[in-house]
């Protein structure tokens, strides 16, 4: 009798512990991206212009997207979304980021993307299930800290503007190609839901879970 309790204690263990771990992966997604997008904003004078920030209607976060080569085909990375809604900034979506080709890269190392989204067009787009970045919005890489002059103001035009980080090099790069999906299973482990990413970030349906607490303290930081 002794014997059966004991496994069935174990067993409960193992069942209870599985969605803990999974969960896990998630929580430690946001505290990546967290630290990414607050290293970046700390490099005042290499960094994305106060002027894009002010503007931004949202961010896009990718730590350690998956690389191999000096023009990278076929990567591969999960992060998070937030949307500025009414002046203040959304719970995070999570979202994967496949395809495509990061230029200006160096190989064998991993890149953290960032993704600044200008205009409210641009925010629909990445809210779908599934958006072809360069497709049906316009991309272009960001300009970067006192670069931002009257000569890269056409860049303010574009809806997506892109960044990168790899070996502690911070630029604009290019991401045309490369497919932006939303990621309803991890939607679901930290939020009890699989919600779709306007969901969270428009509508706010998932509340604000302790596991996104180190992303919104970094958000705050932002303009």
């Amino acid at each position: 009798m002794r014997h059966r309790i004991g496994v069935w204690l174990t067993l409960g263990a193992v069942v209870l512990a599985a969605p803990l771990a999974a969960q896990q992966a998630e929580t430690d997604r946001v505290s990546e991206a967290a630290t990414v997008l607050d290293e970046i904003l700390s490099v005042k004078d290499n960094s994305i212009p106060k002027a894009i920030l002010d503007k931004a209607r949202a961010i896009v976060v990718i730590p350690s997207t998956v690389k191999g080569a000096f023009v990278v085909g076929g990567q591969r990375g999960k992060g998070v979304i937030s949307g500025r809604v009414d002046s203040a900034w959304s719970p995070p979506a999570f979202i994967t980021l496949t395809g495509g080709s990061i230029g200006f890269q160096i190989g064998g190392q991993a890149t953290d993307i960032v993704l600044v989204v200008m205009n409210e067009r641009g925010l629909t787009n990445l809210m779908k299930n599934s958006f072809k970045i360069g497709g049906a919005a316009s991309v272009a890489a960001g300009p970067v800290g006192r670069e931002a002059t009257a000569s890269t103001d056409y860049r303010f035009e574009a809806e997506i503007l892109s960044y990168s980080r790899s070996r502690g090099l911070f630029a604009g790069v290019s991401v045309a190609g490369s497919t932006i999906r939303a990621d309803r299973d991890a939607n679901e482990k930290v939020y009890g839901v699989g919600y779709n990413t306007r969901q969270i970030v428009v509508e706010q349906k998932g509340g604000t879970p302790a596991a996104i607490a180190p992303w919104m303290e970094v958000l705050r930081k932002v303009s």
